[in-house]
């Protein structure tokens, strides 16, 4: 099985700057203004907070959502 490629590092994701595929609510660019670790483990992250860069409306998504290429970009294109 192959994994795909990405650039970043789940332990540096703070203040990365993405870009949905697919526009929530007319909103396209987002900012992870929070990271959230195991409990158990806090060398391992479990979500990450979203802010939208328009209306700063938050929410929260496991990190690994990010690596789907069909649902969102590194960066703001």
């Amino acid at each position: 099985m192959t994994h795909p490629h990405r650039s970043w590092h789940p332990k540096k994701l703070a203040n990365t700057k993405w870009t949905a595929v697919e526009p929530r609510q007319r909103e396209k660019h987002f900012i992870v203004v929070k990271v959230t670790y195991n409990a158990d483990d806090a060398q391992k992250v479990e979500q990450v907070t979203l802010e939208a860069v328009l209306s700063k409306r938050h929410f929260t998504l496991h990190w690994s959502e990010l690596a789907d290429e069909t649902q969102w970009c590194s960066g703001w294109l």
